[in-house]
């Protein structure tokens, strides 16, 4: 956060006389969380710890401890993007006028905020397909599997071996809960190759 210069106004990108009223739609959907614990508790017995201490150690357990009732405000995200500054700093980066102050939000703030990695992606084609995939055992008529197909297989799946929850809730949560996508959208192929490897899922950017 920087003091403002009275030059910093000339820099809003929409200026004050053209501000207007907005709505924001959200994408995201916390509320699945639940879905996903529902999933680890219907595991068998017999690999059921193991599932759930995986997958809190994953690169998306710490969400599991969020505060599952949060309220989304997008009038304050809509006047705050009024205020967003046009800037000569790092391309990756968000600038923007409160008050007297000029505030940043760039990849330091995001990985504070939620604890995910970023960096460059690898080249997807290093993932190659394995044999007796969670792909192949619980979408075998599927050449494309949607995030609705997803959810049934979480709601209604009978697991058949360790870590085959962990899996697909690891990719449900990056594309229901985390991106938002639409719930028709095709998964990439490429992520249900690169789930066999979880120590690969936990490092990619």
């Amino acid at each position: 956060m920087t003091k403002m210069t009275s030059s910093m106004k000339e820099l809003l990108k929409t200026v004050k006389g053209d501000w207007f009223k907005g709505k924001l739609t959200r994408h995201d959907h916390f509320e699945a969380l639940a879905r996903i614990d529902d999933a680890l508790n219907r595991v068998p017995e017999e690999f059921a710890i193991q599932d759930r201490r995986r997958f809190m150690s994953s690169c998306f357990g710490h969400f599991m401890s969020m505060h599952r009732e949060l309220k989304f405000s997008g009038g304050v995200i809509h006047h705050l993007l009024l205020r967003e500054l046009d800037h000569d700093w790092p391309t990756d980066e968000m600038w923007f006028l409160l008050g007297n102050h000029v505030v940043r939000f760039s990849k330091v703030e995001f990985n504070l905020i939620t604890g995910l990695r970023f960096g460059v992606v690898p080249d997807i084609s290093m993932y190659v397909a394995v044999e007796n995939s969670i792909h192949q055992r619980y979408f075998p008529a599927h050449d494309e599997v949607s995030l609705d197909d997803l959810r049934v297989a979480l709601t209604h799946g009978e697991f058949q071996k360790a870590y085959d929850v962990l899996k697909l809730c690891l990719i449900y949560m990056l594309n229901w809960i985390l991106i938002g996508v639409d719930k028709r959208v095709k998964i990439p192929f490429w992520q249900f190759r690169l789930v066999e490897n979880l120590n690969a899922f936990d490092a990619f950017p």
